[in-house]
């Protein structure tokens, strides 16, 4: 049973949301309907209480090499400001979890939390102090994480400190075609809309200071802000209340929006112990960086040129039915190919879609498969995700 709630857990219940065990985390479901708010972020505007994914800090001399040990990407490349998306791996080159790497302004040390943003100057180029990031594990995985930074900082020597500041922050993604609108209201400033995408800055929204990051999990344009939990109902009013009365949304659109973009879901698309897969298995390839030193590094350039037995590809069904999670995907004569590990009914294309990996005999887009529904093969085809165009 989940024991951990968000911030905004009492401001949920008042408007009547319901709520949902995920990742030992109480988290809204769903507010008016999951069609609802998924219309809403891809029409308008929604904003999502993503308190539950984790925050781990990491600064000092060698925070640099740390991120690059243990994550797949090159955090090298990122000035303040920037971020990256990676993976993080095992020896084996089998995904432990995905996460988004954020460069904070330097000087900040790990531990500070949300706070440190207080009254920081708002030019994020390099400048005094050691190198300080800031990277988000998905739910439930922060203390893994840190543990795992911890214990590779000591059996090291390498010079980093390292603090789980999960608690610390509260996370809000702002998310639709009104979201730079919304943003451009909340905040005094406009270093926020002028942000490209995966780029952030310090910024005061609704004069609280937080780290606003054009980043998002729906395929829309938004935004992901990242404040001190203790202003999270002032920056969470700053958009749903009047007068941008934004929708909430709750976890339920926010799974059939990524799915619809074809985006992982981490311990569901890939999980060390139900899932194990790769990198290159689940077509993010482009966030591994073989000239860096990570771990797994050399499992995966071994897996790179090899090739791999099976591919994350997308599938829609031709007939009626709803493909799920774990069930088997054929050639249509009852010969398996592989498995789904996500799917629904799309929202925005009102067709059954769904996520999971086949055989790389079967990968071409177009090529006719088939998926066991309730014991029935329903005819389908693979698709090469998003599903819509954004």
């Amino acid at each position: 049973m989940s024991d951990r709630r968000t911030p905004l857990h009492e401001v949920h219940e008042e408007r009547g949301a319901k709520f949902t065990d995920f990742g030992g985390w109480q988290m809204p479901v769903e507010f008016a309907s999951i069609s609802e708010e998924h219309a809403a972020v891809r029409d308008s505007l929604g904003v999502f209480d993503v308190s539950h994914m984790g925050e781990i800090e990491v600064s000092g001399p060698d925070a640099t090499r740390l991120m690059n040990r243990l994550t797949t990407n090159d955090v090298t490349a990122l000035d303040p400001g920037d971020s990256q998306y990676a993976a993080i791996t095992n020896e084996d080159g089998v995904m432990l979890d995905d996460t988004v790497v954020y460069r904070l302004p330097d000087g900040i040390e790990a531990g500070d939390g949300a706070g440190a943003l207080a009254g920081l100057d708002r030019d994020l180029d390099a400048g005094a102090g050691d190198p300080a990031y800031l990277f988000v594990p998905n739910a439930g995985h922060d203390e893994q994480m840190y543990d795992r930074w911890v214990d590779y900082r000591d059996s090291e020597g390498i010079d980093a400190a390292v603090a789980n500041a999960t608690d610390d922050w509260a996370m809000l993604a702002v998310q639709g075609p009104d979201a730079a609108d919304a943003l451009d209201d909340a905040t005094p400033t406009d270093r926020v809309v002028d942000l490209s995408k995966f780029e952030a800055t310090v910024a005061a929204v609704d004069e609280v200071d937080s780290w606003v990051a054009r980043t998002g999990y729906t395929g829309e344009d938004g935004f992901e802000v990242m404040c001190p939990a203790g202003d999270a109902e002032t920056v969470w009013g700053a958009f749903v209340d009047a007068p941008r009365d934004a929708q909430p949304c709750g976890l339920g659109a926010r799974d059939t929006l990524r799915i619809e973009m074809g985006f992982l879901l981490s311990g569901q698309d890939f999980d060390p112990e139900t899932e194990p897969r790769s990198p290159y298995e689940a077509r993010i390839g482009f966030i591994v960086k073989l000239d860096t030193e990570f771990v797994g590094r050399d499992a995966l350039e071994a897996q790179k040129e090899e090739g791999v037995d099976e591919q994350f590809v997308g599938i829609r069904l031709l007939e009626r039915g709803v493909p799920r999670n774990g069930y088997a995907v054929t050639d249509g004569d009852l010969t398996r190919i592989g498995q789904l590990t996500s799917g629904t009914m799309s929202p925005t294309l009102d067709e059954p879609i769904g996520l999971g990996y086949l055989h790389e005999r079967y990968v071409e887009p177009g090529t006719e498969v088939s998926v066991v529904v309730r014991g029935d093969e329903k005819r389908a085809e693979v698709v090469i995700p998003p599903f819509i165009d954004r």
